[in-house]
């Protein structure tokens, strides 16, 4: 089994929005805004190759499916679908991913499913022999989403996975197109049933934990569901990742791929051994 960490389209966002209540004194200390007050955030992706002998991606970071203006909006910085690159650079196509396993389907996380965006065209699924793995409970909240989070989704991205007839919604801990190889948990403070992947001793964290500055408890992110909810299930989460020295990868850290957690003499997280990328470490 090897992992590869994987660049998509990255963003500019505002760093208020990215740090929640946390104030600009501390946030801009870690990463520096410009003069628009946005911060630089990456949309990685895990990519196993060899799992049971299949190629698996886990998210699709956010893609190039936005026409030029909401593309402006959303801070995304490359036009072209850096994420079919970066695959390429691993030596593998879109086309040879066996199983796409979707954390949640806010546009960041699920819009490299989409080919790139052109004028006239409607929206086009790639991975043409991939199953698509989703959270069951998330999958209803897409369905029927919150004001809070509507404008999160792509309208058309769901049908579009049901059409496609490879789809598979997972309940528990385990789905039935990758088994006892990748366990899931769940957290909802995010968003309801975000769905957290751990495979060959390493936790694909999504957005309950963006990157390595958001593993302090207290720093949460304004797009949260439900702050208290997600401090108290990030807690949790880094206990058992440091009892069981599983590490973090992140998918937002402009920086920094992988991780591992540690805990200070006063209970405060944070990393150590920060790799930028993992480019076919080899698990046994």
């Amino acid at each position: 089994m090897q992992l590869w960490s994987i660049t998509g389209n990255s963003q500019q966002l505002d760093g208020g929005a990215m740090f929640g209540n946390a104030p600009k004194a501390l946030w801009s200390r870690w990463i520096a805004p410009d003069a628009q007050n946005r911060i630089p955030l990456a949309c990685r992706c895990l990519l196993v190759k060899d799992l049971d002998g299949r190629n698996v991606l886990f998210e699709t970071g956010i893609g190039a499916f936005f026409e030029p203006t909401l593309r402006e909006r959303y801070g995304v910085v490359e036009d072209r679908h850096v994420l079919l690159d970066s695959l390429a650079a691993a030596g593998v196509s879109h086309e040879d991913i066996d199983v796409v396993v979707l954390s949640h389907l806010h546009f960041d996380h699920a819009g490299g499913l989409l080919a790139a965006w052109q004028e006239g065209q409607p929206p086009r699924l790639l991975f043409p022999k991939a199953t698509y793995v989703v959270g069951a409970e998330h999958w209803r909240r897409a369905e029927h989403p919150h004001p809070r989070d509507r404008a999160s989704f792509i309208p058309e991205l769901q049908q579009l996975l049901l059409d496609s007839g490879r789809l598979e919604l997972v309940e528990g801990e385990h789905s039935k197109s990758l088994g006892d190889a990748v366990r899931f948990s769940y957290s909802d403070g995010h968003t309801p049933g975000l769905m957290l992947a751990e495979v060959g001793g390493v936790v694909f964290c999504a957005d309950l934990i963006p990157g390595r500055f958001w593993v302090h408890l207290p720093i949460t992110m304004g797009y949260d569901r439900w702050p208290e909810k997600l401090i108290d299930e990030k807690r949790v989460f880094l206990d058992d990742k440091l009892t069981r020295d599983v590490r973090l990868f992140f998918t937002h850290d402009h920086d920094c791929a992988m991780a591992r957690v540690t805990r200070d003499e006063r209970g405060r997280y944070g990393t150590a051994d920060e790799q930028r990328e993992l480019a076919g470490l080899v698990h046994a």
